[in-house]
């Protein structure tokens, strides 16, 4: 599985992705969020490819103390085939070349499907409160999103 940054000319078929994995919100334009992130010299989108179909993405970026992880995504039908666990790999490599000493992500606490993902992986639960504030006057549902 060939994992590669991705473009512009990605952002529809990964929009499309999160969107059948359930991971875009109301109060976040998922492409802002992808512009930002491909446009960032901190950040990148990861793709994994089948042919022409964008089968997994994995938005990864660090902000100087410690790697961060958004996005990752598998196709619905594809799960279970390892795509997650390599887009991680590919993230958790990407965080370690720019010499950060620590990757997290946040994962709504009712997700817990998710969560058990990322137990497997040797993911721990951290002993901290995240704390959100919006700039765009919105609300924005939950905290962390």
């Amino acid at each position: 599985m060939d994992i590669i940054p991705l473009d512009d000319t990605a952002a529809e078929a990964a929009v499309a992705l999160w969107q059948s994995c359930g991971l875009t919100r109301p109060w976040n334009d998922p492409y802002s969020d992808f512009r930002r992130a491909v446009s960032g010299q901190s950040s990148v989108v990861l793709g994994l490819y089948d042919g022409e179909s964008l089968i997994g993405t994995a938005m990864v970026g660090v902000d100087g103390h410690r790697g961060w992880v958004y996005y990752l995504a598998s196709a619905p039908e594809r799960r279970g085939q390892g795509i997650g666990r390599a887009l991680m790999d590919a993230a958790e490599a990407w965080v370690e070349r720019r010499g950060m000493p620590k990757i997290q992500l946040m994962v709504r606490r009712s997700n817990t499907a998710v969560v058990d993902f990322y137990d497997a992986l040797g993911y721990e639960e951290q002993d901290c409160v995240v704390l959100g504030r919006r700039f765009d006057g919105s609300s924005g549902g939950a905290v962390g999103s």
